[in-house]
């Protein structure tokens, strides 16, 4: 049997490296977003979990397969902290008792220009030349672009990227021209993707009202789902530590159909 210990690195390292590649002291989010270095460990970190979401069920995941650090998109602080009871209880002792540190990065892993959803979401769609669209929070968080595509393709593509076919609402034109990518739950800002010119929106997920607001705006919409279309950031920043501290890591799937 091998008992070479594995390779590790300093949490503390690690979480410098992040913040310096996302600064999000820099960014305004949501109230409880909290980005950045959610819950400590003992200090040393030997392999990277990488999880769209901060829930009970990634965390026992990731334990069980040996990760110290999970990095994640939507962390733990969405709902009220307290009181520790039920399933808060549940999730902090298995957090704990599993040494498990968290990092999150919410709007700053959107907006990144190489490892955001966004970019590397347009990166496999096969858009190269975009800029800034959609502010949010101070910052554009989205990625705008002008091509020629027809929206059957357009379809046929996003759902070979994302790997299950995407809703579409049609009511833009058949030929798409201007295209604006906002990744997660974005669907209710479609007025504001219209204000900005584009002619067809890719987003996740958004209310039922936004099937006649397409209509009205003349924008088609393109529901890929909220998971899916936030699997990418979390991939590639957990591969960069990975590359940068020579640590190994792993993507949990644990998608929510949404």
């Amino acid at each position: 049997m091998n008992m070479t210990p594995r390779k590790s690195v300093n949490l503390h390292r690690v979480v410098r490296f992040l913040d310096g590649l996302l600064k999000p002291a820099v960014f305004k989010d949501w109230e409880n977003a909290v980005n950045g270095l959610q819950a400590e460990n003992s200090g040393t970190i030997s392999k990277v979990a990488a999880s769209v979401d901060a829930s009970l069920a990634t965390i026992t995941k990731a334990i069980r397969s040996g990760a110290d650090m999970m990095i994640v998109h939507h962390g733990l602080f969405w709902n009220p902290t307290h009181p520790w009871t039920g399933p808060k209880y549940r999730l902090l002792k298995t957090l704990l008792d599993g040494n498990l540190a968290v990092y999150s990065a919410h709007l700053p892993l959107d907006a990144h220009p190489t490892l955001g959803n966004n970019a590397l979401l347009a990166k496999a769609l096969g858009f190269h030349r975009c800029r800034p669209f959609y502010p949010e929070k101070g910052a554009h968080i989205g990625l705008q672009t002008d091509t020629r595509i027809g929206r059957v393709e357009l379809q046929a593509r996003l759902g070979k990227v994302l790997g299950n076919a995407p809703l579409l609402l049609p009511g833009g034109p058949e030929e798409c021209r201007k295209i604006g990518i906002v990744t997660g739950g974005a669907g209710g800002g479609i007025g504001r993707a219209a204000a900005e010119g584009v002619d067809t929106f890719i987003t996740g997920e958004g209310p039922h009202h936004t099937h006649a607001l397409s209509e009205e705006l003349g924008v088609n919409v393109f529901y890929g789902g909220h998971y899916l279309t936030e699997t990418f950031g979390v991939k590639a920043l957990a591969a960069r530590v990975s590359r940068q501290f020579n640590v190994p890591w792993f993507f949990i799937d644990h998608p929510s159909g949404l």
